[in-house]
């Protein structure tokens, strides 16, 4: 009987990158180019990870991290795996790994016209903090900054 198929969390390596780059061109207007996920595999301070599904990357995080602050560069799932809740496992695992290097903010840039991805940020509680105005160069949208504030299970029962 052959083991079913199931979502797993695994570090990007370079080997990755090919279907890392076929999810990004599928996702975003002006995607990254295969050089910059080489580049931001080999940096130190960052978490970077992708969802396999029966050995497939079906989506990937790739995030830095700035003094006590994760800003959450590119998250991107393949089109054929959205809405099931890859998106939001691979941000809470972030999250999660984020409290655990008691890191304090969670920072992000999202097209204004993204409703799905924003839908998604605000379910898990990320705050809108202002507008930068004409931010993507391709198309001159908007980006929302949004927020998410790192508290421990014991730092929200005090509140």
């Amino acid at each position: 009987m052959e083991k079913a198929a199931k979502y797993e969390i695994d570090t990007i390596y370079p080997n990755d990158l090919d279907e890392i780059v076929a999810i990004e061109n599928v996702s975003f207007p002006s995607p990254w180019p295969k050089r910059i996920f080489e580049r931001e595999i080999e940096a130190k301070n960052s978490y970077k990870r992708v969802i396999r599904f029966s050995g497939s990357v079906v989506a990937y995080i790739v995030t830095w991290t700035i003094y006590d602050e994760v800003h959450i560069l590119n998250i991107a799932v393949h089109p054929d795996f959205r809405k099931i809740g890859l998106g939001e496992m691979l941000l809470r695992d972030c999250l999660s790994s984020s409290l655990e290097h008691e890191l304090k903010l969670v920072l992000l840039e999202v097209r204004v016209s993204n409703s799905s991805a924003i839908k998604l940020y605000e379910k898990i509680g990320f705050k809108t903090l202002s507008v930068r105005k004409k931010y993507y160069s391709d198309t001159g949208e908007d980006a929302y900054v949004m927020m998410y504030e790192l508290v421990s299970e014991n730092e929200r029962e005090l509140f």
